[in-house]
This record gives C-alpha cells, structure tokens and sequence, in this order.
C-alpha cells in the first residue's frame, strides 16, 4: 500500500508518496513532521486530508476537491511569507499562470490558483508515486536503458514548456516526479519565467540550484532555454552515476569547476556505458551555450536519437503487471526475477534476462525451471509444446544435469507489456504442470 512521507525542503514543494511495489523500496525515513493546523479542515473547496511535503514557504496537502470529487495536491504558501515577500507571492502567481498553460503527460498539470480565507493555494494534479531524487536514492544508478528512458520522457515535457515561452530554471531530480505507472512529470515552475519577462530581470542574480545550473549563469547571464537544456544533462548524468557531476560544498568551488572543468569521464565514476549514450551527456552538458542543443526540442532529438526504440524492461514489468497482486519481482542489475502465486498456494520462478548478441540483434530471453529432464517424458514434452501458445519446453544442460527448461524468445527491440504479460504468466502455469508431473515438490 502507498505510505505518505515529506521531506522539510528549503524552498521546493514536491509530493513524497513512495509505493511499496516489488521493484520499489520504502520510503527514505521522512523528517520530522510538522505540526498542522488545516489537516481535516475545508479550504475553500478543499478539505486538506493529510501534509505530503512542506519546507520553508509553504505546504503541500493531499486534498479532496468536494464539487468535483476528486483528489488533488493543493500548494499553500505560508500566510507569513505572503505577508513578507510580495515579490514571492507574485512570482507564486506566475508559477500558476505559467503552469495553468502547460498540458502535457510529462507535466504536473495544474488545474486552478486562488486565495481563501488569507491561504493562497495552488490546485494540482495528485501524483502518486517518488520523486526522482528518491528514485536515485534507492537504485544509486539506473541502468543506461532506463535512465535514457526516463530523459527522453521528461525531454518531452520540457519540450512543451519551451514551446509555450516558458524556461524552467530549476530542473532537477526532486522537481521530477515518477508516478506508480513510471511516468516521469515536471513539477514546481515557482521559478519558471517567459522568455519576454526575462530580459527585465535581474542578471546578478542566480536562481536555481547550483548542482544543476549551467556555466553562464555563474557569470550573471540570463536563464535560457539553453540552460534548461544543461539542467537536463546534469539531471541524465545523476541519474546514470548517481551523484552530481562536480561535487563539492562551496558555491564559488563549484562556479569555477562548472565553468572550467571537462564533464567528468563516466568511465571514472566506475559507470559503464556505451560510447553514444556518454557523448549525449557531454553535448548537452556542453560549456558553451551555443554547443549544446538550444532548446528541449534539440536535446529531445539527441535523446531519441541515443535512446532508439528499444523499451526499458524495467517500464515494460511495471505496465505489465500492474494490479497483479499474484505477481512480485525483482531487478538484479539487467537481470529481472518473477515470482508468480498460482492455485493450491504453488509458485514458479520466471526469469528475464538480455542476450549476448549484438544491441540491433539482442533477445530478450523469458524462462522457468521445471526440473530433471528424464527421458520416459520426452514424448508428453513434446506434445506440450504443440499446444503452448508462448515459448516452449526445451533441455538444458545446468551444472553437468540436463533440465527442463520452459522457455519463450522476443526481439528486445520491439516487444511490448502485454506480451511480456502473457507470456510470463503461460510459461510459469506450463512450468509448474510440468513440475507437478516429475516432483512432489514445489521447488521451483
């Protein structure tokens, strides 16, 4: 079941509700929660259920919208804050106006902005799932498919800002949310602008989190779209190594190695990845804005490009077997292990895993266990596999013992959820028919 945790933020808001999937782990143990005078009450049209996440200028709540009946995220900024910092609140009226114009799968749509009772709020579409920080936190590195997977998706969303007039200027993991369907949406654009506005700005002064801002924004220039761009690059670098590209505790350390150091190797920070995939990294985290692609649009092509068609396993086992409760698994580097309940409280193990070949002729490989292959069932084997819609039975040789193995082939570039779904669950109720015939044992 979700479990709701929040993390105290400095200025970001973002929903912490972390599902307990086979693939997933727990929430990272929560920060003191704080104490909450509007869970329970009705703000407005909302009746504020529980606090998802809070930090320094506000709240966010899991809320009941009562004329539509539906949940929602409602952003309150903090009355003290209002009263303090008019610029904050008017730039929290932007991020509304901005966000309102943005409809897009990989965008956290935002669907109203108002004032209640001395509250200004901020209604938003409820995500269930993690941020990708907390995606990262837990897996430390993600393989290359799916860490490519994941850029292009959100690519896409940025994409849709950029087309709309509107730079982020803080992309980074924690304003990524992944939903239970492993969709990755932007959120938080408290510090998006349009393009227009920008060149009224300010160029002292940085806005952003510094991990993630590109070189000439150290030096006093403008956000562009461009550096959206940067913030992608540097958000694919975490999510392929698992830590920041220049990591070090002092903001004017990190501008001159920003602006002067060579993008770390990915090779040095122990990753290995193929050769395409690191000089994507190293384009869109160019040092020259005009080096890199100039816009979402640019870099969505690049991605794609890298990415190819080839679906991440790890997405496809999600869509899969989403609302299977008879179904858990498990990842082990490229390796994936299912475990599938059938009747009278019985088990198979399926296993996925890549093949050797080359990447444009790669398999990807679907197999059960079923047990000593003895000769006397050659012949029902046989007749079995006649009648198998997916895969077959055939005879390995494991650990010097020949083994009936049920097993099932798809292009790796080319298959889909649905038949990994069927073919997993037909090879695990095949399997173990035929486990039942050669032991009393459930052993596999």
């Amino acid at each position: 079941m979700p479990q709701l945790s929040g993390l105290q933020l400095a200025e970001t808001l973002f929903l912490r509700d972390v599902p307990t999937t086979p693939a997933q782990a727990p929430a990272v143990p929560a920060s003191p929660r704080p104490s909450d005078d509007l869970v329970g009450r009705r703000l407005h049209v909302y009746r504020c259920e529980a606090l998802l996440g809070w930090g320094a200028m506000g709240r966010v709540y899991l809320a009941h919208h009562e004329d539509l009946d539906r949940k929602c995220a409602l952003k309150v900024l903090s009355p003290r804050v209002c009263q303090a910092d008019v610029d904050y609140v008017q730039r929290f009226v932007f991020e509304g106006r901005a966000a309102a114009a943005l409809v897009h799968p990989n965008i956290v749509t935002t669907h109203a902005i108002g004032e209640s009772n001395g509250y200004r709020f901020l209604e938003m579409e409820f995500v269930p799932g993690r941020s990708l920080q907390q995606l990262v936190e837990y897996e430390r590195r993600l393989l290359p498919t799916r860490a490519m997977a994941l850029a292009v998706r959100i690519a896409e969303g940025l994409t849709a800002a950029h087309q709309e007039g509107i730079i982020h200027r803080d992309l980074k993991p924690d304003n990524v949310l992944v939903s239970v369907q492993a969709i990755p949406k932007i959120a938080d654009f408290g510090l998006a602008k349009r393009v227009w506005w920008s060149e009224r700005e300010d160029p002292a002064c940085l806005v952003g989190t510094p991990h993630y801002m590109a070189p000439e924004l150290f030096c006093g220039q403008s956000a562009s779209t461009a550096s959206d761009v940067y913030a992608l690059g540097v958000c694919l670098y975490v999510l392929l190594t698992g830590q920041v590209p220049y990591p070090c505790g002092s903001i004017s350390l990190l501008a001159e190695r920003v602006q002067s150091e060579a993008v770390p190797d990915l090779g040095a920070a122990g990753v290995d990845v193929p050769l395409e995939i690191a000089e994507c990294v190293a384009q869109l985290m160019a040092k020259a804005p005009a080096n890199r692609p100039q816009n979402a649009a640019e870099a969505l092509q690049l991605l794609a490009a890298v990415a190819g068609d080839v679906p991440d396993v790890e997405t496809l086992l999600e869509t899969a077997f989403r609302g299977q409760p008879n179904v858990a698994w498990m990842r082990n580097g490229e390796n994936f292990r299912i475990e599938v309940r059938l009747p009278e409280g019985r088990r198979q193990i399926v296993y996925v895993e890549p093949s050797e070949h080359a990447v444009a002729d790669r398999l990807l490989l679907l197999f059960s266990f079923c047990g000593n292959a003895r000769p006397e069932f050659f012949e029902a084997g046989l007749r079995l596999n006649a009648a198998m819609a997916h895969g077959g039975l055939a005879i390995r040789e494991i650990g010097g013992i020949p083994q009936f193995v049920m097993i099932d082939t798809y292009p790796r570039a080319t298959v889909d959820a649905e038949e990994i779904r069927r073919s997993v669950l037909e090879l695990a109720s095949k399997a173990d028919a035929v486990e039942k015939l050669l032991s009393p044992t459930d052993q596999y």
